[in-house]
């Protein structure tokens, strides 16, 4: 927990709502803060996405993809430690992710044990 008491926020942007609702039961289970958006645009928009100590992103995403939001971010000079998932990645989209920053990127179905590992990993940068 930060000095100010405030709990880290995890931000969860996926398109599909039940990955949503998984994953911050998933979060939440684990004693931790996560709010999900169903687009990258949504996430954009909030003012929680300056709050967001760790990000969990679907690659493919309709109109902005999770590496757009990753290359957005880092263009506003945000470095915000990113976690991708996708059922849709390969080779070329997980090199290109990791060499940008992204601390982990897991193919679904991904083992939650891991997820849970890599987010707090996150949350301790």
């Amino acid at each position: 927990m930060p000095v100010d008491g405030t709990p880290k926020l995890i931000a969860i942007i996926d398109d599909d709502e039940a990955m949503q609702d998984s994953l911050r039961d998933l979060m939440e289970a684990a004693g931790l803060v996560a709010r999900s958006f169903g687009s990258a645009e949504e996430f954009l928009a909030s003012d929680l996405r300056t709050r967001a100590a760790c990000l969990i992103v679907d690659i493919r995403m309709p109109k902005m993809s999770g590496l757009q939001l990753q290359a957005k971010l880092k263009e506003e000079g945000r470095n915000t430690p990113i976690i991708f998932i996708t059922a849709h990645g390969d080779a070329k989209m997980r090199i290109r992710a990791m060499r940008e920053g992204a601390v982990e990127f897991l193919a679904k179905p991904f083992d939650h044990h891991l997820l849970l590992k890599r987010v707090r990993a996150a949350l301790d940068m």
